[in-house]
């Protein structure tokens, strides 16, 4: 019964914010709640909520103190040349957009941690997007991808949760996975090289030139038609061979400022709005530090690295870090007050799903639904399977990482399949390598905090973002399997 209960759970959830019948923060609150009554548990729904909420606090500090770290250096203009030196080497194309976006994500990923990946490559790739029309929904989705392989680097999770899991080296588990890795990270290229021929098709491509002078006309046209730092409408001319919106651009992309056939009678707060998303290329918004511009760039970096190093808990850091940036960039009290009134709609967005998600795995874990779901889906493998445990591990890491946290799947999960892989003489190496295939579909997973940063900031709806990256993080997934079964990994 709480097998059932448990897919019903998640089936219930992930029906009703693809379809918009309720946010993802309500969903993730009130579905568990219902669950853990019909469970028959609701007295226990508040020790379960406690026990989530509580190992995921750390998280949720990170990222408060990561959204205002990234925030201000945003607004004092670390990443502009970054933006404008896409958008040369890009010439406002946005097939190579797409695949940049692809490259960067997997480049910042290196630093292992996605949350940091996804402020940064959000960061530098969001006012292209906006100001050429493209859709967010594939800047999401091929960052989520890129970022899911390189999860699998031994400092990233997922290869040091399989290697303690099943008493293995991380080093044994990483390297010789390698070539089908590469292989995965190649199909999520391709993959943003077909996305962004789609995008290029139904948006035609603009010079550089063409764009700086659209970017300028538009801006005098904000200052004609509104009234102080902002108007005009939000649905200004495409760029040249615009066709219209496709599915994926939805009325979430939003508009960009007012352009030449713009309503004037529609300015207001949505020009305002706009305004705000293409600061990062105003090159004179009072924000600008441009004197302190290498003190921020080392201070990133130094924070970066001592991340990686592990010098401090990645919480303490980024506290340290954003008040740090805070002080420095803004000595006065009311401007730091106004910077951190400027970032905190992403603050709360982000920091309210991570602890909403806290109560979906809270209830998912405590009413012992994850264990009854794992235990079922291992006892309905055939026993014919058996000598080919570590591919069916492989399909199974599917669903079950994008179902469950990491720690359920590598703790709780994969030891029972080794074992099962052990009885037919399946080594636990191929087993934990198998075990890491399902990460870029998993980076995408309501349970992982970090998808709600890149989707909060690139201001996608999660059932947008879910309903456009399932499919395409599946082939990617079902891709590093395939690779690694013909390089005979697994």
């Amino acid at each position: 019964m709480l097998t059932i209960l448990g897919f019903a759970m998640i089936a219930t959830f992930l029906v009703l914010i693809m379809m918009k019948k309720m946010s993802p923060i309500a969903a993730l609150v009130l579905i568990p709640a219902l669950f853990c009554v019909i469970v028959g548990k609701g007295a226990h729904l508040g020790d379960y909520v406690i026990d989530g909420v509580s190992s995921l606090a750390p998280t949720a500090a990170m990222l408060m103190f990561a959204i205002v770290y990234f925030g201000v250096m945003i607004d004092v203009g670390l990443f502009d040349p970054i933006v404008r030196g896409i958008l040369r080497f890009c010439k406002a194309d946005p097939m190579r957009i797409v695949v940049g976006t692809a490259l960067l994500a997997a480049i910042v990923s290196l630093d292992g941690d996605g949350s940091t990946t996804f402020m940064i490559t959000v960061s530098a790739m969001y006012p292209l997007y906006k100001r050429l029309k493209m859709s967010l929904v594939v800047m999401t989705g091929v960052a989520a991808m890129a970022n899911g392989v390189m999860n699998t680097l031994p400092w990233g999770g997922p290869t040091a949760r399989a290697a303690t899991a099943l008493e293995l080296d991380a080093g044994d588990i990483f390297v010789p996975m390698i070539p089908a890795l590469l292989v995965g990270l190649l199909g999520v290229v391709v993959l943003a090289y077909v996305l962004g021929l789609r995008e290029r098709r139904r948006l035609g491509v603009l010079t550089l030139d063409e764009a700086l002078v659209k970017e300028e006309a538009e801006e005098t046209e904000t200052v004609l038609v509104g009234s102080g730092s902002a108007g005009g409408s939000g649905k200004g001319a495409r760029p040249a061979g615009g066709s219209g919106a496709g599915p994926d651009a939805g009325a979430e992309d939003g508009g960009a400022k007012a352009g030449a056939e713009g309503d004037a009678a529609k300015a207001g707060a949505e020009g305002a709005e706009d305004d705000d998303d293409f600061q990062g290329l105003d090159p004179n918004r009072p924000t600008l530090r441009p004197g302190l511009y290498w003190f921020n760039a080392l201070l990133t970096v130094v924070l970066l690295t001592a991340m990686i190093m592990e010098l401090l808990p990645i919480p303490v850091l980024f506290l340290l870090g954003a008040a740090l940036a805070l002080s420095v960039n803004f000595p006065h009290i009311p401007d730091q007050k106004a910077r951190i009134a400027a970032h905190a709609d992403n603050v709360l967005n982000v920091s309210g799903m991570v602890f909403a998600a806290a109560v979906f795995t809270g209830v998912l874990q405590g009413t012992g639904m994850v264990d009854s779901m794992a235990t079922w889906l291992v006892d309905v493998v055939p026993d014919g399977m058996g000598p080919h445990m570590a591919l069916v591990t492989g399909v199974l890491s599917l669903p079950l990482t994008y179902f469950m946290s990491n720690d359920g799947f590598y703790f709780g999960v994969l030891p029972v399949l080794a074992e099962a892989g052990a009885a037919h003489g399946v080594s636990p190496l191929e087993m934990a390598r198998a075990s890491l295939v399902g990460q870029p579909l998993h980076m995408s997973s309501p349970l992982v905090p970090a998808v709600y940063v890149l989707v909060g900031m690139a201001r996608v709806e999660f059932g947008d973002h879910t309903r456009f990256v399932v499919k395409w993080a599946a082939l990617i997934c079902l891709l590093i399997l395939a690779a690694g079964f013909l390089f005979g990994i697994v």
